[in-house]
């Protein structure tokens, strides 16, 4: 078994520089290499100052970690990572990332607001969009800004399709994570008509559609079609002010009884949910991702930004699948070779007895590599751990005959040895010499 990933915070896994851009961090990426269980990667995203990082530490059962900042300014750059064991699943690990607030205008240039969305997208398996106040129009127009470049990831990810055929969100909505809305700070009555309704309820209502083929509609409508096209699995959570306005600099810092009871309450549901229903992250091929291949995935998708492209899902999970196949490759020869070492003792009685054993060792190792291997360009690489095993049986059947060899000569020269041994005692007449015989 795995053994379990302790960070005491988290760290910066995507560097959102002023002079180099996007940078992956390689402490980071060296936390995820050592996972190797199953990870449930949940990020949020939003508008900056509206309370990311409070419920992502709730979710780390912490009330400090990530940053939560007092002022106006945005206290978290890039997307900042903190793997803790997961508390509903054992053997998985939960990656909380934080990430960057959008919207700060003291940033600048603004660009880099839409990769971070994008990366975000395409590393987590639940996003979290957080918002104050409402789900108003304005809510719903700033979370389909930054989802207007995800679609040409979309449109990468299957290349072989045409655009009619990407058209159908079928061919795409997979690609997205399962979706949560919070809304903090919440203002109104969940009721429509004066009857009571959910906060999915309330979602739904925010998101539907409304009839007509007038510009201004089509304008409403399109960011809605969008958002309920490719985020399929939909969720909402309201939570109320958790605390009077001079005491929120300090949330973190206030005991449970100078918190509003009713939003813990709301926050303990949101947990809960969160924990139970976030799903393993996974890439569209149905393979489940570990920590190790999540720092591959975002070493990936960073370094094709950097090079002025759209990150391509297929195009990473094709580079993924080469680097683990390798990896299988070489734990797979590692194998062979440990087994016959272990099984073979050299020299065998036959020939035969040998290539049982190694048809036995070449059995499980084939086993091992199509058990960790990705369906993606397996051909060549099976042809070449073919040929790798294929070259180790080889020495061991040169080695054997080498073996046997060396133990005929030994064998005979432990006989010739006794008989030279007995000739020389005179044990045996030899031909050509007259028998010396004693009389008494």
């Amino acid at each position: 078994m795995a053994s379990e990933i302790h960070m005491p915070e988290p760290v910066c896994l995507i560097e959102n520089t002023r002079t180099k851009g996007l940078v992956v961090q390689q402490e980071a990426l060296q936390v995820l290499s050592g996972i190797t269980q199953p990870v449930v990667v949940v990020a949020i995203t939003g508008l900056y100052r509206t309370g990311k990082s409070y419920l992502m530490n709730r979710l780390a059962c912490q009330r400090k970690g990530f940053s939560l900042g007092s002022g106006v300014q945005s206290h978290t750059r890039g997307i900042w990572m903190w793997c803790v064991p997961h508390p509903c699943k054992p053997g998985h690990t939960l990656v909380l990332l934080d990430t960057e607030g959008l919207g700060d205008v003291e940033k600048g240039d603004m660009k880099n607001d839409m990769w971070i969305f994008v990366l975000t997208v395409l590393l987590s398996s639940t996003l979290i969009y957080n918002s104050k106040g409402t789900i108003d129009q304005q809510a719903v127009d700033q979370l389909h800004y930054v989802m207007k470049l995800t679609e040409q990831v979309k449109l990468k990810a299957a290349p072989e399709q045409s655009e009619d055929e990407l058209e159908d969100s079928e061919n795409v909505a997979p690609i997205f994570p399962t979706f949560v809305w919070t809304v903090r700070d919440f203002t109104l009555q969940l009721e429509v008509d004066g009857k009571e309704i959910s906060e999915d309820e309330y979602l739904e209502n925010a998101l539907k559609l409304k009839a007509g083929s007038s510009p201004e509609t089509q304008r409403y409508n399109q960011p809605r079609e969008c958002i309920c096209q490719f985020f399929r699995d939909r969720k909402c959570f309201v939570f109320y002010q958790p605390a009077h306005r001079r005491d929120l600099v300090r949330l973190e810092e206030l005991p449970d009884d100078e918190i509003d009871c009713e939003f813990q309450q709301q926050v303990e549901k949101f947990c809960s949910h969160i924990w139970e229903k976030s799903p393993p992250k996974t890439i569209p091929c149905g393979r489940t991702i570990t920590g190790t291949l999540l720092g591959k995935l975002a070493e990936s998708y960073v370094e094709t930004i950097r090079s002025g492209a759209v990150p391509c899902l297929e195009t990473a999970v094709l580079a993924l699948a080469k680097t683990v196949n390798a990896a299988a490759v070489k734990e797979a020869v590692t194998l062979y070779q440990d087994l016959m070492e272990r099984r073979v003792k050299l020299p065998t009685e036959t020939v035969q007895e040998l290539l049982d054993l190694h048809t036995q060792c070449e059995r499980e190792t084939l086993e091992l590599f199509q058990k960790q291997a990705f369906e993606e360009e397996i051909c060549s690489f099976l042809a070449d751990l073919t040929c790798q095993v294929e070259a180790i049986k080889d020495k061991f059947c040169r080695d054997n005959e080498q073996a046997s060899h060396e133990k005929c000569e030994a064998t005979l020269r432990d006989l010739f040895q006794d008989l030279d041994r007995k000739i020389t005692d005179g044990v045996y007449n030899v031909p050509g010499h007259t028998t010396m015989c004693h009389c008494l």
